[in-house]
């Protein structure tokens, strides 16, 4: 099955702390937890593409595994950020797992005070 930019959209918000935004232009969808961006997409871009946050050691593993499918973060820092296609081949299981990862290394880097406010939401 395949991802469209709806059902990321959804998985993205379903996160704690999340908020969505066109911080840029009215057409890049900005994902942030606690003020801090983990996700990105463009919504102009067909087939849906979205710039997610990754480690180094792995985003190399996922271009060369998935080479044309998960590339260096478009307008992002190629060594953090991937650009993973999503209404191609990949696998949902995949794409749920990136958001998550993406989510999970900018939670990491929150102060200590921004940790606690977001584990302190209902």
């Amino acid at each position: 099955m395949i991802m469209n930019i709806e059902e990321f959209r959804n998985y993205c918000l379903s996160k704690k702390g999340v908020t969505e935004s066109f911080p840029f232009d009215e057409s890049t969808l900005v994902f942030k937890v606690m003020n801090k961006m983990f996700a990105l997409s463009g919504l102009e871009h067909q087939p849906a593409k979205a710039n997610l946050k990754c480690d180094p050691e792995r985003s190399a593993f996922l271009r060369e595994e998935f080479y044309g499918l998960i590339n260096p973060g478009f307008h992002m820092s190629k060594l953090h950020w991937n650009t993973v296609e999503l209404e191609k081949n990949l696998p949902n299981e995949l794409i749920l797992e990136l958001i998550d990862h993406s989510y999970d290394l900018v939670v990491q880097g929150l102060t200590k005070k921004l940790k606690k406010e977001l584990y302190d939401m209902q």
